[in-house]
């Protein structure tokens, strides 16, 4: 893949780094309240106004209505953005604030903010950590891993990571379905059980009552196509941020946080307009490295450490294209590789 390589990282030097970033651009300042509250106006209000024209042409034109859910599903991704810092605090000063709004922005994502909340603290924490996966994260195995399955569950595996049924199916079933059940140790974790059902709750009423109001059919032709749209392109983007050739896979023993952030999290280079949709969270570099920046200052943050992005994988949306290839990390290499690499000679 041709992405640019990254110098080796100074780890006393990032830290530095990071503490630096922490006190000119995650501490709150009085902007930044006046900066969130125009994001959200900007982006919930062209949302909501473009949903109603969706439900008032899926009668008679359903051709507008499809139309209209591209621009209605970068919006919705736009709001997960939002919804993501106030996971992290930084969308708001006050903690109740960035509660309050995460929860309501999760009405529409259909995504549980509490429980979802915990599970990205953790994909934080332990990012590139092979001993630590399944925490938030895309789920990967090693060659070695691989090598000594069964066929069945190499078929399973190799069906899995295809981007197809892991993007186009798989993520959108996740947002509107699994995310309505607690799944695997979540059964046992009553803040998880709590977030869920209370979102469910929440869904019942609105999309119930919307339903009651203008029927099940407008309701579900008008938002099942802009979920799924914004859930495949969220889809893209973590997948794109943290799985590509040179990622950064290390045992717990070897694994360091600021490595992981900047090695491990790709600088995902993209149009004006699609940086704006996606809330700038290409710079996903600097956001690992202090994810208490909001997002509207993390280019900022970038044009004030460039040094921050040599560190990085610089990947444009042509690059992009070949991350689907790589599916396993080959610890001998030290690279992620494709199914097909399986076949070459290893050192």
């Amino acid at each position: 893949m041709a992405a640019a390589p990254c110098a080796p990282v100074d780890v006393s030097e990032m830290a530095s780094i990071g503490a630096a970033m922490t006190k000119r651009f995650a501490l709150r300042r009085d902007g930044d309240t006046r900066k969130s509250l125009v994001q959200l106006a900007t982006t919930l209000t062209p949302f909501l106004a473009l949903l109603c024209a969706m439900a008032a042409t899926a009668e008679g034109a359903y051709w507008a209505t499809l139309a209209m859910a591209v621009p209605a599903a970068g919006l919705l991704v736009r709001l997960f953005i939002f919804q993501h810092d106030c996971g992290h605090g930084s969308f708001f000063k006050s903690r109740a604030a960035n509660t309050a709004l995460g929860r309501f922005l999760s009405i529409f994502t259909l995504t549980p903010y509490d429980h979802w909340k915990r599970s990205h603290a953790q994909h934080h924490a332990t990012s590139g950590n092979l001993d630590k996966r399944g925490q938030g994260d895309v789920p990967t195995i090693t060659v070695n891993e691989y090598l000594a399955m069964t066929r069945l569950k190499k078929l399973g595996y190799r069906l899995f990571r295809h981007p197809i049924i892991m993007i186009v199916i798989g993520v959108p079933i996740n947002f509107v379905i699994l995310q309505r059940i607690p799944l695997g140790r979540h059964i046992r974790n009553w803040d998880s059980i709590r977030s869920i059902m209370g979102l469910n709750a929440m869904l019942f009423v609105v999309f119930g009552g919307a339903m009651m109001l203008i029927g099940v059919w407008t309701v579900l032709a008008v938002y099942l196509p802009v979920i799924s749209l914004a859930a495949a392109a969220g889809g893209w983007l973590f997948y794109v941020q943290h799985q590509f050739e040179g990622a950064y896979w290390r045992r717990t023993e070897e694994w360091d946080f600021q490595s992981s952030a900047l090695e491990g999290s790709s600088f995902y280079q993209m149009p004006r307009v699609l940086q704006w949709f996606t809330g700038n969270i290409g710079l996903h570099h600097i956001h690992h490295l202090c994810s208490r920046i909001p997002n509207h200052r993390l280019q900022e943050c970038s044009d004030a450490f460039p040094q921050l992005n040599t560190f990085a994988k610089r990947i444009t949306l042509r690059d992009s294209l070949n991350c689907w290839r790589v599916s396993l990390w080959d610890e001998d290499r030290g690279v992620m590789i494709g199914f097909r690499d399986l076949r070459r000679p290893r050192p």
